[in-house]
């Protein structure tokens, strides 16, 4: 049987159904577009396709579920059937879609913001508050709001975020790593938003009702006085969500009124907080394991945001196929997170996934036992607090990230760049960087940035 051309069949199934079914029809077409054949190569410049140029969000409109350019080999939708809401794929989850090592795969991600309990789950109703137009709210996320079942949803337990996947990448078996380049992120809309909930961030109130070490009561955000948690409607909580308009390549924030309004802008810098492979080998998908807050070393919910176009994310596979999921699409991130969630809005984002095997030279050494990156400037050896996830509860300590990602950090140094223990050391003390990745996730992390400048 001839294979479909799954750009070709993205389209067509886009005019002649309309966007709505359309979202059920591309998952099928991704999932059955993949064929058997060789491994590629994990070596630069072994890809099966070369990428577009990624367009700057400044030249696109609203991207409906497969609407517009689909430049990967394969297309995946967010589907309420092809997503879990709160949760990442375990080792045992059924793939949506499969695809050959060193191909590529465009994934319509949708951001949890404007679609959680505590916001109405109404993304229509909760846009429109904002001056949206319904036609400008994506026809996948109001799906998923109103139609998501395949786990229960509790609003307090669950985490926030759409996961799309998990993909099959052919080849790919535990002791592998799958290497991961990120082709395009393309803001699907105009807008995103930035959250901040009672009990979570760099300044919540703890569970015990006193304030985190290092501040007073009066400085816990949000403010204690509107804490409503008690209340068992996520609507009276009192949590704080902050729309966040698109001008250009910019985010605009504005505060104030009257004489005193003002207006804030930083650039935008598109990039996936989740990408992952199945690491859980939970049965139950519901299991602390699976939640999709923390990040494990699958990666997940890891929140680097130096990981945007051109950059590469290494990770080590434990399960046949690796099963890759992305999620939480953010338009912009400081280093730190601090409030909870970054600026985050819905993307389009194109991965290349390549299988490395063991003794190819062709992944970092850490990689085969750690996540890590890179990008055309920095090598980023990672840190995490507590790896495992959720399990037997939570280290979030920073002290612990910050000492694994120099562990890390030196292990690439001596192993791939042939450097002995003390100079790298010495080294990193000198002249890298290590600033904190995100401090909201549970799991707190630390990443490096060791520029490839310094080495001849």
């Amino acid at each position: 049987m001839p294979q479909i051309d799954p750009r070709e069949a993205a389209t067509v199934l886009a005019r002649g159904l309309g966007r709505r079914d359309f979202l059920r029809a591309a998952a099928a077409v991704g999932a059955g577009g993949a064929v058997a054949g060789a491994l590629a190569a994990c070596a630069p410049g072994s890809s099966a396709s070369t990428p577009r140029p990624t367009t700057t969000p400044a030249q696109r409109g609203i991207l409906q579920p497969g609407a517009g350019d689909v430049t990967g080999d394969h297309y995946l939708g967010s589907t309420p059937d092809d997503v879990l809401w709160g949760y990442v794929p375990t080792v045992h989850s059924s793939p949506v879609a499969r695809m050959r090592s060193g191909q590529t795969i465009t994934i319509d991600a949708v951001s949890h913001e404007g679609i959680l309990e505590d916001q109405g789950r109404d993304p229509v109703s909760y846009f429109a508050q904002h001056g949206i137009a319904s036609s400008d709210v994506l026809e996948d996320a109001i799906s998923i709001a109103a139609e998501y079942d395949r786990t229960p949803r509790d609003f307090v337990t669950d985490g926030p975020h759409v996961v799309t996947g998990p993909v099959h990448v052919d080849g790919a078996e535990p002791g592998d790593v799958l290497k991961i380049e990120t082709l395009e992120a393309i803001p699907r809309v105009p807008y995103g938003v930035v959250s901040s909930r009672h009990g979570k961030g760099a300044l919540a109130l703890t569970a015990d009702g006193t304030p985190p070490a290092g501040i007073t009561l009066d400085e816990v955000m949000p403010p204690v006085a509107t804490d409503g948690r008690e209340s068992d409607d996520p609507e009276s909580f009192g949590n704080i969500s902050t729309f966040t308009a698109v001008d250009g390549d910019d985010g605009v924030m504005t505060f104030g009124s009257g004489d005193s309004a003002g207006t804030v802008r930083f650039p935008l810098r598109p990039f996936m907080g989740m990408m992952g492979v199945a690491f859980s080998q939970d049965t139950d998908p519901t299991a602390p394991s699976a939640n999709s807050i923390p990040p494990t070393l699958g990666g997940g919910n890891i929140d680097i945001r130096q990981l945007g176009v051109g950059s590469t994310f290494y990770l080590p596979v434990a399960a046949d196929g690796a099963l890759f999921y992305v999620g939480d699409p953010h338009m912009a991130m400081g280093d730190g997170e601090v409030a909870l969630t970054a600026m985050e809005g819905s993307l389009r984002g194109t991965f290349r996934l390549t299988v490395c095997k063991p003794g190819s030279g062709d992944a970092p050494s850490v990689a085969y036992g750690y996540p890590f990156a890179e990008t055309d400037d920095a090598w980023i050896p990672i840190g995490l607090s507590d790896p495992d996830g959720a399990v037997d509860g939570q280290v979030s300590d920073l002290d612990v990230a910050m000492r694994r990602a120099v562990v890390n950090a030196l292990d690439f140094l001596e192993h791939d760049r042939g450097m002995d223990r003390a100079t790298a050391y010495a080294y990193l003390s000198a002249a890298a960087d290590f600033t904190v990745t995100q401090v909201v996730d549970r799991t707190v992390g630390v990443h490096g940035l060791i520029s490839k400048s310094h080495f001849g």
